[in-house]
């Protein structure tokens, strides 16, 4: 699995390379899409996946599907991937490809978990504050989860901001045995 992530990661890097030299970040990030969207649709998945499948036929299918669809330089990555049996990783290719666009434009992904549904402002508003906690600009995803009794979690990337209630709670508890010592 670590060599899947891998070796998807420096496909990606190479895409990236190329697309930031030729200043054509927006046209890799949708063929990039494209191309893993085409992958992942199950006949196309399993096709891919086969040891049965001689690798001619399997590049006949990508090039039907998509050749029309991508742009020479990105065909050229499906016809590479496809020669070295990694047609498979489009999908970790395209989601490496897209955090390094994100990371260059500064924009982060937040994943908000909140105890009720947030208002549109509140969403906005959460945005805010993290955008200035990180000083990037940041993309609110939110999630209800009633476990968390009341507060937000959000979770950027590998960093946490834990402001549940569960957590608070938590913590007096720990606290409140601390002092019984």
């Amino acid at each position: 699995m670590a060599s899947t992530v891998v070796s998807a990661r420096r496909y990606a890097e190479a895409a990236f390379a190329l697309a930031v030299e030729s200043d054509t970040l927006d046209r890799w990030s949708g063929d990039l899409l494209t191309m893993a969207n085409f992958i992942a649709e199950p006949e196309v998945t399993g096709i891919i996946a086969s040891g049965r499948v001689p690798r001619d036929e399997k590049m006949r299918l990508l090039e039907a599907g998509l050749k029309a669809y991508l742009s020479p330089h990105a065909m050229n990555l499906v016809r590479l991937l496809d020669q070295r049996g990694k047609a498979i990783l489009a999908r970790e290719i395209q989601v490496a490809f897209q955090s390094m666009v994100d990371e260059r434009r500064g924009i982060a992904h937040a994943v908000v978990t909140t105890a009720v549904p947030l208002a549109d402002d509140e969403r906005a508003a959460i945005a805010t504050k993290l955008s200035s906690l990180t000083g990037k600009q940041v993309d609110v995803t939110a999630v209800v989860d009633q476990a968390i009794l009341g507060g937000i979690v959000a979770r950027i990337g590998d960093q946490l901001v834990d402001g549940s209630t569960r957590s608070r709670l938590a913590a007096l508890k720990r606290s409140l045995q601390g002092a019984a010592r």
